[in-house]
């Protein structure tokens, strides 16, 4: 897979490394030509340029990467280049850094934005999932808040524990995508048996969850 990544800031050089090792071949645009050194990413491809010219993004050959990510850490930016990924190379999935939260409602389809990724909500909710035994959280909005990414961690003496996940009458707007237990992550089939601790991990409507808060609650 080929992916472009704007922005070798600490966020996006993360990102880079990351894909790179997992063999991705990873071009990266950012404006400032010492960010090169600093990142030390030596099996990407670089581009020194503002990202929200459309000469830069044509020379990173954006028409032919898979995926897009406006990883600065500014929001206006992240927004142009993603409209522009999408308008005008026709990139045909793009990922953006929310950076303020108020901002968030911007990044939708609208701009260019497949999934938008808010770095202080994804926190607050982690923090909250982590606390919060036998609540469901929503950890992650996807295609514009048309889906959910949500968890559930089961507390000991729930109803559903000794169950399997096919004895579960769970809603039909949301789907079990995942579970994880002692640190190793499980894909669910109809015979897993439900275990106290496990996290559930959920990809729902918004009806969906309030379904899933329905059905989960101790």
């Amino acid at each position: 897979m080929k992916v472009a990544v704007v922005g070798a800031g600490s966020v996006g050089a993360s990102i880079v490394r990351e894909l790179s090792g997992h063999g991705h071949k990873v071009v990266v645009i950012d404006e400032k030509p010492d960010a090169i050194g600093r990142a030390d990413l030596r099996n990407s491809h670089w581009i020194v340029g503002d990202a929200c010219d459309p000469h830069v993004l044509r020379e990173a050959q954006l028409e032919q990467v898979d995926i897009m990510v406006a990883a600065t850490g500014d929001d206006k930016v992240n927004l142009v280049v993603s409209l522009m990924a999408r308008s005008e190379f026709g990139v045909p999935r793009t990922v953006g850094r929310v950076n303020n939260p108020k901002n968030e409602w911007m990044f939708d389809p609208a701009w260019g934005v497949d999934v938008a990724v808010s770095t202080p909500r994804l926190i607050t909710a982690l923090v909250e999932e982590a606390v919060e035994v036998g609540d469901v959280v929503r950890l992650l909005n996807l295609q514009s808040d048309k889906a959910t990414l949500n968890a559930y961690t089961v507390p000991h003496g729930h109803g559903m524990i000794a169950t399997t996940v096919g004895e579960v009458p769970w809603p039909p707007d949301a789907t079990l995508v995942a579970i994880l237990r002692d640190g190793a992550a499980i894909a669910p089939t109809r015979d897993d048996v439900i275990e106290a601790e496990d996290e559930l991990f959920f990809l729902a409507t918004d009806d969906g969850e309030e379904h899933l808060q329905e059905l989960l609650a101790p």
